[in-house]
């Protein structure tokens, strides 16, 4: 089966996050636990398993992510580096590719530019009170918390971008807390510039230390800097080690989000899909 590693959000390999992409031949999935020991060999955030499904329906394709871990029910890089698999096979037409997921269906699209787009659902945001240790497991003081809904993950303001960069929680209590994992961002020093705000994630329940570039976050950020700096359309930096760019456009109870993606490695894997079991 043929496997690559693609690096979305970023321009340029080695940055942003990287996902693998294995586009299945069909009809059945293969085996759940087949799949999530190919994630584990692959050990990065996400692998992203993609079925075609038959003219006519709601959905083109179907997909499925995991991390280490556990499969998950939403995931953004994972979702631009398939989209990027497909236009580099020359599998997509001019108009919207439609991926079902549990998350319901997420049109997407190759853009003229050479970027990509992605459809998502918007998550809201609702203030909460700091979870116990918060600020402990993070090493800073925090200036709110916010539940993300369907999202399952804490979104933590802090003061600013240099405490957002210059961040080093303490995992094992992070994955103490009571959430999937901890979405920390702070306006941009200049919002003016690149990016108007900053973000990073850590996801260590998941499996997940601290993830590079995690699109679905911006499903929430989006929506929370839109509402603060009065604009739908702006762009986050996620300040991990290896960085990436998500430009974001809010419309209504969606969020565009759009990035580019290289493909760093194209290889076969060798261990063929077990059956599924009934």
């Amino acid at each position: 089966m043929r496997i690559r590693v693609v690096d979305a959000f970023t321009d340029r390999p080695f940055a942003g996050n990287p996902a693998a992409v294995c586009l299945l031949d069909g009809p059945d999935w293969p085996d759940e636990g087949w799949m999530q020991q190919v994630a584990v060999e692959m050990n990065l955030s996400e692998t992203v398993f993609a079925l075609p499904l038959p003219a006519g329906g709601e959905a083109d394709w179907w997909l499925r992510w995991f991390t280490p871990a556990h499969e998950v029910d939403l995931c953004g890089h994972a979702t631009l580096a398939t989209l990027h698999a497909l236009h580099s096979d020359g599998l997509l037409g001019p108009d919207w590719v439609r991926f079902g997921s549990r998350s319901g269906v997420l049109p997407a699209r190759p853009e003229q530019d050479g970027s990509y787009t992605l459809d998502f659902p918007a998550n809201p945001h609702m203030p909460i009170p700091d979870p116990d240790g918060l600020a402990e497991a993070l090493g800073t003081p925090v200036l709110g918390s916010f539940d993300t809904g369907a999202l399952a993950d804490l979104l933590v303001l802090l003061p600013d971008e240099k405490t957002v960069r210059s961040l080093s929680p303490d995992l094992a209590a992070v994955a103490a807390l009571p959430t999937r994992g901890v979405l920390v961002t702070a306006l941009a020093d200049d919002p003016s510039g690149a990016y108007q705000f900053v973000s990073r994630f850590f996801g260590p329940a998941s499996g997940i230390p601290e993830d590079p570039v995690t699109g679905s976050a911006h499903t929430a950020l989006a929506p929370y800097w839109a509402e603060r700096l009065g604009r739908t359309r702006l762009t986050g930096y996620q300040a991990s080690r290896r960085g990436g760019l998500v430009v974001c456009e809010l419309a209504g109870d969606r969020v565009r989000l759009s990035g580019r993606a290289v493909t760093v490695l194209d290889g076969t894997l060798l261990s063929r899909p077990e059956p599924p079991q009934n």
